[in-house]
């Protein structure tokens, strides 16, 4: 590699609604970003060629060559088989089996690492962020699912092939309702940001929750993060009772992974958490303490994450830097 001052990480973000792409120089400053909207459905192929040149338009705009590039970091979601850089199959896109090491590699003729988007925005957050000097990281992020993932000791926990972590589907309601995986009851199925908002709509078709039936009725993609917030804010109790709910949820699950791991840090993130930052918090945290065996008790933290948006972008490009160094 030449002098390392010249070169530049990619970081890409493919989970969610929005790809983003952002250039970093050697000290992960950020140098040049570019988000586009995902397309639903498009298929492997038209998508990773829109991922290919939105990268593209990135290193046009801040005006750096392909041979200028170290590396480039892509957090995706859905099962990934890690070593072959494929996403075997992501739902909400529509993809099965894209080859994304392989097309970026030949595009750009640099490394490409990929990883689990949310356990990108652990690296992230470990590197960056709420969770620096930490021996261990967990980091639960609820949103359309519930994504969780684990640093330790500075390396991405991960299985044989895949990625891990998958704390959405711990069950923590054995005869709860059905989740989307099929089985009953698990954290995702009753505290994912989409659980609050049916939830929600049933209280304000009930009349439970005037505030928020004015500001968003029942349609579930009206009842967003912000939205919640603004309800309790005015009024709506039954609204916070909700989000107070799904948030113990977490916190039992959170209690389960504290025995399994011992992690110094636990990071929440996501929409649902900035917006309502101080109440989750303050329902996890409770819960887990209560939770845990006494001896424990006093071993962790509960944080917010502070990178946002950009947590899985940093961490990719970062993750990116460490798998080739070592």
């Amino acid at each position: 590699m030449a002098d390392n001052a010249d070169k530049y990480w990619m970081g890409f973000d493919l989970g969610g609604t929005k790809m983003l792409a952002t250039l970093f120089d050697c000290d992960f400053n950020p140098v040049q970003s570019r988000r586009k909207k995902t397309k639903g459905h498009e298929g492997a192929d038209a998508g990773m060629s829109r991922i290919a040149d939105t990268i593209e338009k990135v290193l046009d705009d801040a005006g750096v060559k392909h041979e200028q590039l170290a590396g480039i970091g892509v957090g995706c979601p859905g099962p990934l088989d890690l070593d072959a850089g494929v996403i075997i199959e992501a739902p909400n896109l529509g993809w099965k089996n894209a080859e994304i090491r392989k097309t970026l590699e030949a595009r750009f003729g640099c490394s490409v690492i990929i990883s689990n988007d949310v356990d990108a925005g652990v690296y992230g957050e470990y590197r960056f962020g709420a969770a620096r000097k930490s021996r261990c990281v967990v980091g639960v992020f609820p949103g359309t699912g519930v994504g969780g993932g684990c640093v330790y000791e500075g390396k991405i926990l991960r299985g044989k092939n895949s990625s891990c972590m998958e704390i959405g589907h711990i069950s923590v309601m054995p005869d709860g309702p059905r989740c989307s995986c099929g089985q009953h009851g698990c954290l995702e199925s009753v505290s994912s940001r989409l659980a609050i908002s049916a939830a929600a709509a049933q209280a304000a078709y009930r009349s439970q929750a005037p505030n928020l039936m004015e500001a968003a009725g029942t349609n579930l993609s009206d009842i967003r993060s912000g939205v919640l917030a603004d309800a309790i804010d005015a009024g709506d109790t039954v609204i916070e009772k909700i989000v107070r709910q799904a948030a113990h949820h977490i916190g039992v699950a959170v209690g389960s992974v504290i025995h399994l791991l011992g992690p110094d840090t636990v990071v929440l993130g996501g929409g649902l958490v900035e917006a309502m930052e101080e109440l989750i918090l303050k329902e996890v945290r409770q819960t887990a303490v209560d939770f845990v065996l006494p001896s424990y008790k006093d071993t962790f933290q509960i944080v917010a994450a502070k990178l946002g948006d950009d947590s899985a972008v940093i961490g990719a490009a970062a993750w990116t830097q460490e798998s080739i160094a070592n």
